[in-house]
């Protein structure tokens, strides 16, 4: 079997913000094997040649019907085996193996070679294979390791018993997000991190290079253009493994007719890296960036300088067939235009770290994003370590997005459950707090989203209220607000109190409406479209009224699995028509 004869999913690039020319995709079917005995390793699955008995469909994970398998029960030791072929384009190239996600440890070996291990179920990884390729035919396997029931594991919404329930929904295990080759030079661009000031005018590009040896005359050429108009060029000499510049850009200004990025003018400017080893190229990377600032100024959000209200929707990023993998870029593209068309500018990504393909649309199309983390439900060393290494290399991989403008570590005290009285819970979440700051000092960061908050950039709250009195009644003043309880918890660790931050209500609403064979629960309910409409201005109108709220977060996008509370079903029928939804984000 080769993976480029079978059917391919999931076509389109995986990583649009880095693009070679030459690439291959692998999805398709690959052979499946479970292995709940646990003998692969002992009986050196990696390296026989042993035929797997099922078949599944790459990048979906085998609890979704999209895999082609659609089992939910406990499997958490899965192996893969695909075979695969270089193409003659990648000849005299290195070549990298990459992968979107697996959960949540990966080991992969190619032609017996052990080329790879990654822990963590939601951040890339890649290996450079060139050393164990073959001329004649190539086999990948892969060794997934999943731990379905241990609540220390950074999990989201991953269900930890049978069925989903509650809040929790069906689990993720083994390979969910696109696996990927790209050749590469000897020496080549590894990565380029692009910090924007418009206060300056200017774009600050850290570029990483591997494989440099010392002797190579390496220049990097950077061309930037806009909508097509050539803006500016610059090259540079390569002289160490980490070359920053500093372009200004002197072809833009504010005043409405700029060219900043914001959610009303999703303004992207392309670049190109052309390595040059003399005057030969040899390797060459296309890219984008956004210009646009986010900041804090005397308690107010600001989007680039001047205050910004934020409407922002709650998106869990499950599908009906996919289950946390989109089941196309399509889909991706429909969600984030839904939610323009609903009247909303950003959405709050709930514990998932989403696919780059719906940042990219989230760039391309305006829509903020809150990045928020997959959470755990334990405290302990070890979901220390594990977290706090998934989350520096999810910071990473989405620096570049000009969508992202919050950070989200930790929500509703997940993962420190004990975060009111307990110290070393407490200077976690600081430390994660701090660990952030120290990754990327431009976004704001929520130290713990909804309530037990230490030091955070932003107060959010969250408020499931459906009475619409109660509402303008808790948020008429500063005060009323900082002080409330409405889930009975505490706001603020004692020792943290409000200091003047921007309030923000992140998750509100919540109403239960039947409209498909769907059943579920929501936290109030709806019994027809005008009581749904009536009961979403009870809602949504004194957050948009008030003095002292700079923003909403409502819960949420779709029903998922058990839960009827979406603006629209599950497979994405909107339950009233979104220009009623986007007038009532209007305050109409």
């Amino acid at each position: 079997m080769t993976n480029q004869a079978s059917k391919q999913l999931r076509s389109e690039h995986p990583r649009p913000q880095f693009i070679r020319k030459d690439w291959v995709n692998l999805n398709g079917e690959w052979e499946f094997e479970y292995d709940d005995s646990q003998v692969g390793d002992q009986e050196q699955w990696h390296s026989s040649e042993r035929v797997f008995s099922r078949r599944i469909q790459v990048p979906f994970a085998f609890q979704s019907k999209l895999s082609g398998i659609g089992d939910p029960e406990f499997h958490d030791t899965v192996w893969y085996r695909n075979n695969f072929s270089v193409p003659i384009s990648f000849k005299g190239k290195r070549v990298l193996l990459h992968f979107g996600a697996v959960d949540y440890c990966a080991s992969v070996w190619v032609n017996g070679n052990l080329v790879a291990q990654h822990e963590g179920g939601h951040t890339p990884f890649h290996a450079d294979i060139t050393n164990a390729l073959r001329n004649d035919g190539n086999t990948i396997v892969v060794k997934a390791v999943d731990y379905s029931r241990d609540v220390s594991l950074p999990r989201g919404k991953q269900h930890w018993l049978s069925d989903s329930a509650s809040i929790f929904y069906t689990r993720t295990t083994g390979i969910w997000q696109t696996v990927w080759m790209e050749a590469v030079a000897p020496a080549y661009l590894d990565k380029v991190k692009f910090t924007s000031d418009i206060d300056q005018n200017a774009i600050e590009m850290s570029m990483i290079f591997q494989g440099l040896k010392g002797e190579e005359n390496l220049r990097v050429k950077i061309d930037i253009s806009f909508k097509g108009e050539h803006i500016s060029q610059d090259v540079i000499q390569v002289n160490t493994p980490n070359e920053v510049r500093t372009i200004h850009l002197a072809d833009f200004n504010d005043h409405g007719l700029g060219r900043w990025w914001s959610p009303e003018h999703p303004n992207l400017y392309d670049v190109v890296f052309t390595v040059l080893e003399g005057d030969t190229v040899v390797d060459e990377v296309s890219s984008y960036f956004g210009m646009r600032k986010v900041s804090i100024e005397n308690g107010k959000f600001n989007l680039n300088n001047r205050p910004y209200f934020q409407k922002l929707v709650l998106d869990q990023g499950y599908f009906p067939d996919g289950n946390l993998t989109p089941p196309s870029d399509d889909a991706i593209k429909q969600d984030v235009e839904l939610m323009k068309a609903m009247g909303f500018n950003g959405a709050r990504k709930h514990q998932k770290l989403e696919d780059p393909r719906y940042l990219y649309w989230c760039d391309r199309l305006g829509l903020l994003v809150w990045s928020e983390a997959a959470n755990a439900f334990e405290f302990s060393e070890v979901y220390v370590r594990r977290f706090m290494n998934e989350w520096q290399e999810s910071v990473a991989r989405d620096y570049n997005h000009p969508s992202i403008v919050a950070w989200v570590p930790l929500n509703e005290s997940w993962g420190v459950p004990n975060i009111q009285i307990d110290k070393l819970q407490q200077q976690h979440a600081l430390t994660m707090y701090h660990l952030t700051k120290s990754l990327d000092p431009m976004r704001p960061v929520v130290s713990n989203d909804g309530w037990e908050m230490v030091k955070t950039d932003l107060f959010n709250i969250h408020d499931y209220e459906w009475r619409q009195e109660v509402l303008t009644e808790r948020y008429s003043s500063t005060d009323k607000a900082v002080n409330a309880m409405p889930a009975n918890r505490r706001l603020s660790v004692e020792g943290f109190p409000y200091e003047g931050q921007p309030i923000l209500v992140t998750e509100l609403g919540g109403i239960a409406y039947k409209k498909s064979e769907w059943e579920g629960w929501g936290y109030s309910g709806a019994e027809n479209d005008e009581d749904f409409a009536s009961k979403l201005r009870a809602v949504i109108q004194p957050l948009l009224q008030s003095s002292i709220v700079q923003g909403y977060c409502y819960t949420q996008l779709t029903d998922v699995e058990q839960e009827i509370n979406g603006l629209l079903t599950y497979d994405r029928v909107p339950k009233l028509p979104v220009d009623v939804i986007r007038a009532i984000n209007e305050g109409n």
